[in-house]
């Protein structure tokens, strides 16, 4: 029995699932909110009003309306233009940062699944040494051993959260890897690659989709984090985090420039949140809380 013959509870057949998808209101409020900060953010400088590296398009502190929507920084740096820039780098950091952990944490889970044995208890062993490393600080010692920039910034989220990706996805395997259709394979001789990612993966991805969507979240978070602790983003380069940790030295002359950003991340990220909410009810319902 191949893949395409079996349906499981754990079965990603994207025709069929889209109406269950869009018939969900956390899934349509989390995309109602989060599509327009994608689009914004990626159209990019094309919308900018001013140039966001440009200093002086007004006096420094300049207080939100008019010719300025959302006020100027300290340098007399548009706001609204660096905000939207800034977003680029956040985004980014957090979509880049969850592909990077589930290309890794995907294989390593399903191999850890399947084979069982030596395999999976060497695999989780090392993972569980990774998950007892706060999640900050094991960012912050793999940016000292690559230096800070935005690809290692992305490369270090992304190992930092392999073994959550990984977990998830050795407990989904676990729950699948004796199905009928996977015997099948088995007895008919392919190869363990073959069984790995086309008899077993297509029917746990409902698990792996649910926690990915919630790691963007927190891969945003770490890289905001990152940025306000001088590893993200240098000047005169904006994103949101920088934005945050520049503006704090700054909040009584100039409240606004803290909010707008701290507004923008916290938005942000509480769409993700509810639209991996709403995947969760939707493709995983009865994923457990220990397994995220």
């Amino acid at each position: 029995m191949s893949t395409e013959d079996t349906t499981t509870v754990g079965s990603f057949q994207l025709p069929s699932i889209v109406p269950r998808l869009l018939s969900n209101r956390k899934i349509l409020v989390g995309l109602t909110v989060l599509l327009p900060i994608i689009v914004i953010t990626a159209l990019g400088e094309s919308i900018t009003p001013y140039d966001p590296l440009q200093t002086h398009v007004a006096d420094k502190y300049a207080a939100p309306g008019g010719q300025y929507l959302l006020g100027t920084d300290n340098l007399g740096r548009d706001i609204l233009s660096r905000l939207i820039t800034g977003g680029q780098s956040s985004l980014l950091l957090g979509f880049g940062a969850t592909a990077v952990s589930m290309s890794a944490g995907v294989p390593i889970g399903l191999s850890a699944g399947y084979l069982k044995g030596r395999v999976d208890e060497v695999l989780m062993r090392l993972m569980d040494i990774m998950m007892s490393v706060p999640v900050l600080l094991l960012g912050i010692l793999i940016l000292v051993a690559l230096s800070s920039n935005i690809v290692n910034v992305i490369l270090a989220i992304g190992i930092v959260y392999v073994p959550r990706i990984a977990r998830v996805t050795r407990s989904a395997t676990l729950a699948v890897s004796e199905e009928p259709y996977v015997m099948a394979a088995k007895a008919r001789g392919e190869s363990t690659s073959h069984i790995l990612f086309k008899e077993i993966m297509p029917n746990v991805m409902a698990p792996i989709v649910v926690e990915g969507s919630i790691r963007v979240g927190y891969a945003i978070m770490i890289g905001t984090s990152l940025s306000f602790l001088g590893l993200g983003a240098g000047p005169p380069h904006a994103d949101w985090g920088y934005m945050i940790a520049t503006a704090r030295l700054h909040i009584y002359q100039t409240p606004w420039f803290l909010l707008w950003p701290s507004l923008a991340l916290l938005v942000t990220i509480m769409a993700i949140n509810i639209l991996g909410d709403g995947l969760r009810d939707v493709l995983d319902p009865r994923a457990m809380e220990g397994e995220l």
